[in-house]
């Protein structure tokens, strides 16, 4: 594994920039479902955010998620670089990836139910969940940057 080291500024800049991507995506999407549940009765307006809502997810936030993880996973294998035994903020990072993901995935479910008409939130639902990739966007930054522990 030695060899990604020699690429490791390349990675390093394409899992920031998918990140970003990510980011931009799971802030976004949420914010379109306030405005979806709360038009339900607008088929206009439905007619509107359900290609936006597509094209968010499939264009941008998978893809940027896949890479964000493939790059992700590549730095972490260059040798010397992460302590798996004593750097316990990988860990945290880590599981507030997984935890990401899993908000990724659930917002994916969510898309579903907008386009079936079945089981969709109130708005303020979709306002509250808006707030998760923000609190684990700052504990990730915050181990990466900080590394508390």
């Amino acid at each position: 594994m030695d060899f990604i080291a020699d690429y490791y500024e390349i990675i390093k800049a394409v899992h920031i920039i998918a990140v970003i991507s990510w980011m931009a995506g799971l802030l976004y999407l949420p914010r379109l479902f306030v405005n979806h549940a709360m038009n339900m009765d607008n088929a206009d307006i439905r007619g509107l955010l359900e290609p936006m809502e597509r094209k968010l997810l499939k264009l941008i936030m998978n893809p940027a998620m896949i890479l964000a993880w493939v790059c992700g996973l590549l730095l972490a294998l260059i040798p010397g670089l992460i302590d798996f035994k004593t750097d316990i903020w990988f860990h945290i990072k880590f599981l507030s990836v997984i935890i990401m993901t899993i908000c990724h995935i659930y917002l994916g479910i969510e898309r579903k139910k907008f386009i079936s008409g079945e089981g969709i939130k109130t708005h303020k639902f979709y306002r509250l969940i808006n707030e998760i990739p923000t609190i684990l966007m700052i504990v990730i930054v915050v181990m990466v940057i900080v590394r508390p522990f």
